[in-house]
């Protein structure tokens, strides 16, 4: 498997999956798993170094062990821990699930591996400008190239991973921001046995909710993040003062070096995301819905849609690309935006109860959809009842906004200082 510049044309593929983030890879890692009664050729298109190259994460997951990508952890814990705004603690211990740590360069490696030895699977560095479909079936990607285009590739499939400009419209769109460091301390100040998920203590923004988010690999390392569930990000210098002071006033680090940087965007919002947008062209990721409106989790949602749409085109059958997440998860997710977006709940205060008084295992089953829908009633009668049945009834009469666009990508942050 080689890694074309733009100049190499290639001929048709089976698939042809646009983006090598996340969804881009993940698609491509299991299209090419051993096995499988159809054998498929694939081409994945990258984007060039610079600002449409997706910058270096940490995605953040829960699953039964083991799990696929184990290997590759940074680290995985069995004990989560929540700090209320008031300076109360849950802790919580998993029997079950892992909570898993992954960094994307890592994550990477083990995709590479998988398509270096997988026949038929070929890659090209490519900014790409355009995909339709062809009047005879399939579709191409085309390239820009002077002051025209070109085709690249032709596929009778495309998957399209990069991310949106514009949301789509919604009744409520929040921004789950973020910024984080990784730190070394000069005394040892983290316990590496439990993570804080959802850490109140920070100053809480005027619409919205805020909270740290620290996840720790030894005593005197882990990544330490500020995060805002609002309508539109900070600046650089705010995130900047936000970290500092939750780093030495709320976690009392002392002296520490920051050795790593990361900043994102995520969109919550209970907009439509189109999985499909020609006869032979569809979205993953982000772009397609994967990422849960109420959490911004995105990792494991990605991986359920990519087995389901691999598991169907590896044994021949009829191509369906299933939601990321299903209709009675979405709706709950719009009630709970809506609700936090007009100030009818207090962000922490909710996420508090909810922790407080629902089996860690249970939530966690519950924010990646798997409940029955009893065992979501129940989870309901913990949050505030009133003004969640508020938002429910007028839910449906509220309209849906015009779209709005995203606010560029962060610049990939220095990894040292």
């Amino acid at each position: 498997m080689g890694k074309d510049a733009v100049t190499a044309e290639f001929a048709d593929a089976d698939v042809v999956v646009v983006g090598a983030g996340a969804a881009g890879l993940s698609l491509a890692h299991h299209l090419c798993a051993p096995g499988g009664r159809t054998p498929l050729s694939v081409v994945l298109v990258d984007a060039p170094s610079g600002r449409l190259s997706p910058p270096r994460r940490t995605w953040c997951f829960w699953e039964p062990e083991p799990g696929p990508f184990d290997a590759a952890l940074t680290s995985s814990w069995s004990r989560l821990r929540v700090r209320t705004a008031d300076g109360g603690t849950v802790v919580a211990r998993l029997e079950r699930l892992r909570y898993k740590m992954l960094r994307s360069d890592d994550f990477e490696a083990v995709v590479d591996r998988r398509l270096s030895g997988a026949p038929g699977v070929r890659r090209a560095t490519a900014t790409v400008s355009s995909i339709r479909d062809l009047p005879g079936g399939g579709a191409e990607v085309r390239v820009r190239e002077g002051v025209g285009e070109r085709v690249l590739v032709r596929g009778r499939y495309i998957f399209d991973s990069r991310p949106l400009q514009v949301l789509p419209p919604a009744r409520t769109t929040l921004l789950q921001h973020f910024s984080g460091w990784f730190v070394r301390t000069e005394q040892p100040v983290f316990d590496p046995a439990v993570p804080d998920l959802m850490d109140f203590r920070t100053s809480q923004p005027e619409q919205g909710l805020s909270f740290g988010y620290v996840l720790p690999l030894d005593p005197h390392t882990a990544l330490v993040e500020y995060t805002e569930f609002s309508p539109a990000p900070l600046t650089s210098d705010g995130y900047r003062r936000a970290l500092d002071r939750y780093s030495r006033e709320v976690l009392g680090l002392g002296v520490f070096e920051v050795t790593a940087r990361e900043q994102g965007v995520i969109p919550m919002t209970d907009g439509r995301f189109p999985r499909r947008t020609g006869r032979s062209v569809y979205r993953i990721g982000t772009a397609g819905g994967a990422t849960r409106p109420s959490t911004g989790y995105t990792f494991a949602a990605i991986q359920r849609q990519s087995r389901a749409v691999a598991a169907r085109l590896r044994s021949g059958m009829p191509l369906r690309v299933p939601p990321a997440h299903g209709l009675r998860a979405r709706t709950l997710d719009a009630v709970m935006l809506r609700a936090l977006d007009t100030g009818r709940i207090d962000g922490p205060d909710f996420f508090g109860r909810l922790f407080r008084g629902v089996p860690a295992e249970r939530l966690l089953t519950f924010l990646d959809g798997g409940l029955r829908w009893y065992e979501e009633l129940l989870i309901g009668a913990r949050t505030p009842v009133a003004p969640m049945l508020r938002t429910v009834l007028e839910l449906p009469f509220v309209p849906r906004r015009p779209p709005r666009p995203l606010p560029p990508p962060p610049a990939r942050p220095k990894e040292s200082s």
